[in-house]
């Protein structure tokens, strides 16, 4: 597992729980480290290890942490740059979703060695996308179901997000836009204006 993905779940847990809670999943995991580094590589096994063990800590089951841990990449104050990558796929969150395809080649742009699940997207009916989850990464889905339903708010937009049990080893979003323009959606500029008002 790439370290960048365990890395952004230790970030999430410290954030959003706290150190304390976090120097317990360590504990319970037996990892023998208590920070992630994030352009490392470590053992699928460990990083189910430490799912399981915030999980239990926090008696939360694993598909919530990980459709919470999309929410956060995307909407977090620490991981801005995530929702801006986001963000450059689309104007509004129609143009979004169809540029979700391109997600994995943009991650590897920002990290070469970053490989994510292949991404089909299929519009069944106007207004109704459904996104098939190829292999490789196994909850991916569930944090892609967090992210999507963040970013719909980001746009403003009005959607249901679901995501469904693997089947075999594909999974599948659904997203059903109800109104793309339901509500303010947060400022975005294309530009970075540190500083500048």
């Amino acid at each position: 597992m790439h370290g960048l993905i365990n890395r952004g779940f230790e970030c999430f847990v410290r954030d959003t729980y706290g150190d304390q809670v976090w120097d317990a999943v360590v504990q319970v995991s037996d990892l023998g480290f208590s920070r992630f580094e994030a352009m490392m590589h470590y053992e699928d096994s460990t990083t189910a290890a430490i799912l399981a063990a915030a999980s239990a800590r926090l008696a939360v089951p694993v598909d919530m942490l990980l459709e919470d841990l999309g929410t956060y990449l995307v909407a977090s104050p620490t991981t801005e740059a995530i929702r801006r990558l986001m963000r450059f796929a689309g104007a509004t969150f129609e143009e979004f979703l169809h540029s979700v395809e391109d997600l994995p080649d943009r991650a590897r742009l920002a990290v070469p060695d970053l490989v994510l699940p292949p991404i089909d997207l299929t519009e069944d009916q106007p207004g109704v996308f459904r996104l098939t989850i190829g292999p490789g990464l196994p909850g991916f889905a569930t944090v892609l179901a967090g992210m999507l339903r963040t970013m719909a708010d980001d746009y403003g937009a009005l959607a249901v997000v679901e995501s469904s049990a693997p089947d075999g080893d594909r999974t599948e979003v659904r997203v059903v836009l109800l109104d793309h323009a339901f509500a303010e959606g947060r400022r975005f500029d294309l530009a970075v204006t540190r500083g500048v008002r």
